[in-house]
């Protein structure tokens, strides 16, 4: 038993962090500065730190006691090499050893420990018990849930099965049965260790600074404690003065230098201000790169528990098919000393009788026959072992591989957004497998409705889709189309206009063309009737009045001439500037509405060309990724399934 639970188990009316105060032992020169010790600690010195708590300050650690300080829930992994044979012959050896030097009642030997009884192992266990406690009686009903109650209430770390007491000289049981009387034996030398050993201080001489085996420290330790326990008894829940005086005794007895302690507390401030000073100059916090490697420590932590479950869920199941087993092989053992017994009974009556020739040779044959039995029992003995460890590795491997199989069924349901039933194409549907700790037929069917009738569903939602997308494209198509004719009777238009105006542009030069002709014609008519003038002037003497007359009527009709010559072209000249801006106009205005309507309807052509392909692509693409790999996901899982389905029904 722990010597903590020498506290009181009374309920503790101060506070918890108080009890910091009783594990202040001054160990090293970091905590109290020089000690001035005789000579270095004693094993007894070692283990006062250990003796009320080392220093861990809290209360709940004081009631704790050696017996059941393994109770809890968590299994331990067993870290000894017990599937080493050399290290079971070791232990085998040790075992036996003790046993005969505390006087075993019975005969031991390490040929007998090799494979030994339920009987014999309950017996050395009730024996070994004895030593603990002389009183110790083995029950003598459900012995094999009570031995290993009594090992887990002992303090064992490591979990014994129920089922490994009923087969306990098996293979692959005994190396685990023997690792527990191991430890219960190791157990036992440890209390008559310190059973004989005198756990009062020894007497110390008053005055002297030698401390001698933590002897002076006890007694102060139990003074401090008396007082405190005492003045708590009487309602005190505060002991400033018994601390100081208990602190002040520790220094005194320990030598410690104040001047060095408060310099080494100035140094520590010193030292804790600069690594505050680097940690916010540097970039990266090392607390939250810790805090994050805690995370998916804790994580691969929860993750290697779940495996560690699954193990220990098959371990039991093989266990339990290991005891079927060999309970098969004890009834075959059975059945081979009986024939054992049965040759030695004729083998004595062949030689105490006579017997005729007949007699011996129906003995030979029987005894042939019966040897040939047992050569054949050892041969399915040895092949159902075989077989046991076949099966075991095969199912092994097969849930390994559909552990494997699982892993990548998740990985690609999460590429394609179906786990967690949040994601954006489950739809609400949990697509998830939990485990396959418990993986058979009823499990699969219920998979099955859970995830294929969801994921077919959602294979014809996207074919619907896939099929209304078509059908919009081929309006979309149809209607491009019927732009692209609106489009080129607009361009053949367009080039009728154009040609239009340019036979009209034609007609303006040709007419621009006759009006210069027609100038000309007119001045050479006015030249011609200076010159007329001027002759009519040379003969002014013979006919002026007749000339003058003439002059003016040629003036007259000139004038006349000349101002409807200036208006029949002003008037085409207007006409055919109204033309030509009208047309212009017109053409302008045309060009710009085509030009306007074909940029805009390449516009919309293209965006939608371009976000029907890039839609349509990309639905393809995922439909059939989406169909190709749960197909083969489910070819794969039926394929493991059948396997394991086939496995088990061997079995």
């Amino acid at each position: 038993m722990s010597r903590r639970s020498r506290y009181s188990d009374a309920p503790q009316r101060v506070a918890g962090n108080r009890m910091s105060m009783v594990g202040a032992t001054p160990q090293s020169k970091d905590l109290f500065g020089k000690l001035s010790l005789s000579k270095a600690q004693s094993v007894t010195s070692e283990r006062r730190t250990s003796f009320f708590g080392g220093g861990n300050g809290t209360t709940g650690n004081q009631r704790n006691s050696f017996f059941g300080a393994y109770g809890g829930s968590e299994k331990i992994k067993d870290p000894r090499p017990l599937h080493d044979k050399a290290y079971i012959q070791q232990c085998i050896k040790q075992l036996c050893e003790f046993l005969s030097d505390n006087a075993f009642p019975g005969s031991i030997t390490v040929k007998s420990l090799q494979s030994p009884s339920t009987k014999e192992f309950l017996k050395i266990f009730e024996f070994l018990m004895s030593l603990l406690d002389p009183t110790f009686q083995l029950p003598s009903v459900k012995v094999e849930e009570e031995v290993p109650r009594i090992l887990r209430d002992l303090g064992y770390p490591f979990a014994l099965s129920k089922s490994s007491m009923y087969s306990v000289g098996a293979p692959h049981t005994w190396p685990q049965v023997l690792g527990s009387l191991v430890w219960l034996m190791d157990s036992v030398r440890l209390f008559s260790g310190m059973k004989d050993q005198d756990l009062l201080f020894s007497d110390f001489s008053d005055g002297s600074n030698v401390v001698e085996e933590g002897a002076e420290y006890n007694k102060l330790f139990l003074e401090y404690t008396c007082e405190t326990y005492n003045k708590f008894m009487q309602g005190a829940d505060t002991f400033e003065e018994e601390d100081a005086d208990y602190l002040h005794s520790l220094k005194k007895l320990y030598n410690v230098d104040e001047e060095y302690l408060e310099s080494q507390c100035q140094r520590y401030q010193a030292l804790a201000e600069e690594v505050e000073r680097l940690e916010k100059e540097s970039h990266k916090d090392p607390l939250m790169n810790k805090r994050t490697q805690k995370l998916n420590m804790q994580t691969d932590l929860q993750k290697l528990c779940g495996y560690r479950d699954n193990l220990e869920a098959f371990k039991t199941n093989q266990d339990h098919k290991a005891a079927t087993l060999a309970e098969e092989l004890e009834a075959i053992t059975l059945q081979r000393d009986s024939l054992k017994q049965e040759q030695s009974r004729l083998q004595n009556i062949l030689e105490n009788q006579k017997f005729t020739p007949a007699d011996i040779e129906r003995i030979n044959r029987e005894r042939n026959e019966l040897q040939q039995t047992l050569d054949s029992l050892s041969r399915s003995l040895e092949e159902t072992q075989q077989q046991l460890w076949a099966e075991e590795l095969a199912q092994a491997k097969a849930k390994e591989g559909a552990e494997k199989e699982l892993a990548e069924y998740h990985k690609l349901a999460r590429k394609l957004k179906l786990i967690p039933h949040s994601a954006a194409n489950a739809c609400g549907h949990d697509f998830e497998i939990k485990s396959l700790c418990e993986y058979g037929t009823a499990a699969m069917t219920e998979y099955k409705a859970q995830i294929q009738n969801p994921l077919r569903n959602m294979i014809t939602d996207v074919e619907e889709e896939f099929n209304k997308l078509s059908n919009k494209k081929l309006s979309l198509v149809e209607s491009l189309e019927q732009v692209n004719s609106n489009i080129v009777d607009k361009t053949n238009d367009v080039k009728q206009l154009k040609e239009q105006i340019r036979r009209l542009d034609e007609q303006l030069e040709h007419d621009l063309q006759d009006m210069a002709g027609e100038e000309e014609r007119w001045a050479a008519e006015v030249d011609s009737a200076e010159n007329h003038k001027k002759l009519l002037e040379k003969k002014v003497m013979d006919g002026h009045d007749e000339a003058t007359e003439q002059l003016k009527a040629a003036q007259q009709q000139y004038h006349l001439v000349l101002q409807e010559t200036k208006e029949e072209r002003r008037t085409t000249v207007n006409n055919l500037t109204t033309v030509l801006s009208a047309a212009i106009n017109h053409m302008t205005i045309i060009e710009k509405s085509i030009s306007d309507q074909a940029k805009r309807l390449d516009r919309v052509h293209k965006e939608t060309l371009q976000q029907d392909e890039a839609d349509l692509k990309q639905m393809k693409a995922m439909v059939a990724n989406f169909i190709a790999k749960a197909n083969s996901c489910f070819d794969n899982a039926r394929q493991s399934t059948s396997e394991t389905d086939g496995g088990q029904l061997h079995s």
